[in-house]
This record gives C-alpha cells, sequence and structure tokens, in this order.
C-alpha cells in the first residue's frame, strides 16, 4: 500500500495544496476585511444582504480550510481585526462607496475566487481538499449567480457593445 491509498485525509498535502489553501484563506480575510466595510457603506438591502452572506461563507471556508493546515501542523494565516459598525450617514462624501462600484467589486471577486478555486482542484491529490476547493467553487457560484441577477435588476451592470449582424 502506497503514501497516496486508503483515506485522503491520512495522505500528507503536498506543497501546491498548502499554498492554495494557505493563499484562500489569506485572500478571504482580506475580502471579509474588504466587504466588513461595504457593509456600511452599502445604501441598498439586498446589497448588504448579499454582502453579509459572503462574509459568513467566507468564514466558513476559513473554518475548514484552516482545521486541515492545523491537522497538517501548518498555521494558518491570521485574520484581520472585525470591522467596526457605523452609519452610511456619516461616511464622508468622497469617501463613500456607491453600491454599483461595490457590486462591481465584488463581481470581480467572485471571478478571481472561481479560478483560485479551479486551478485548486486541478492540483490536488488529496480528494477531500479537492472536494472542500469544489464545494467552495460550487457557492461561489450560486453567489455569483444572485449578483448578477441583483446588478441586473438594479442597473448597475454596463456591458460592453453587442454584436449584433
Amino acid at each position: 500500500m502506497g503514501i497516496l491509498d486508503g483515506n485522503s485525509k491520512d495522505e500528507p498535502l503536498h506543497y501546491g495544496e498548502v499554498t492554495a489553501i494557505w493563499a484562500f484563506i489569506g485572500a478571504n480575510n482580506g475580502l471579509i476585511s474588504g466587504y466588513e466595510a461595504f457593509v456600511n457603506q452599502a445604501g441598498d438591502a439586498d446589497l448588504k444582504e448579499l454582502l453579509e452572506q459572503a462574509i459568513k461563507t467566507m468564514k466558513s471556508e476559513n473554518a475548514s480550510f484552516g482545521k486541515v493546515l492545523k491537522a497538517n501542523g501548518i498555521t494558518p494565516p491570521p485574520a484581520l481585526p472585525e470591522r467596526p459598525k457605523c452609519n452610511r450617514e456619516d461616511i464622508p462624501a468622497g469617501v463613500l462607496f456607491m453600491d454599483q462600484e461595490i457590486s462591481g467589486a465584488i463581481s470581480i471577486n467572485v471571478g478571481q475566487g472561481l479560478v483560485s478555486c479551479s486551478l485548486a482542484m486541478g492540483q490536488c491529490l488529496r480528494e477531500d481538499v479537492a472536494a472542500m476547493f469544489a464545494k467552495a467553487h460550487m457557492e461561489k457560484t450560486a453567489f455569483g449567480a444572485k449578483l448578477l441577477s441583483l446588478n441586473k435588476e438594479k442597473g448597475w451592470i454596463f456591458p460592453p457593445p453587442f454584436h449584433m449582424n
């Protein structure tokens, strides 16, 4: 029986898996902090709800991936301090992000997250880790679909020119 036979949770992580997990948690930490700031700045209730959902999902992903790192003797990247809540009205106009700017930024983040999950899945040898990235990918896909609907509904999409015959 070889080192990669049997229960994948008993197999060692390779450097690519460690790097992918560590980078994923680190990226989520940065996004969580940014999204907490966006929650303070968003005026649209539906957008705030999506931001809160994204924060909750990323914290859950970090906990799951962090357990894998810890089980393999690796310290996960540190989380950033939680941002305090504030009123949107207290933020100066020149600093305040508009809802369509916030939505555009998180739309980009969803696309980048999908790519990072796909890359990580492709390099995994451990099925359990690949499945965790697949789950994160599916969650980002579902979130992206909700965000796309919201962007269309609110008129926040600025499409490139359409090709018409």
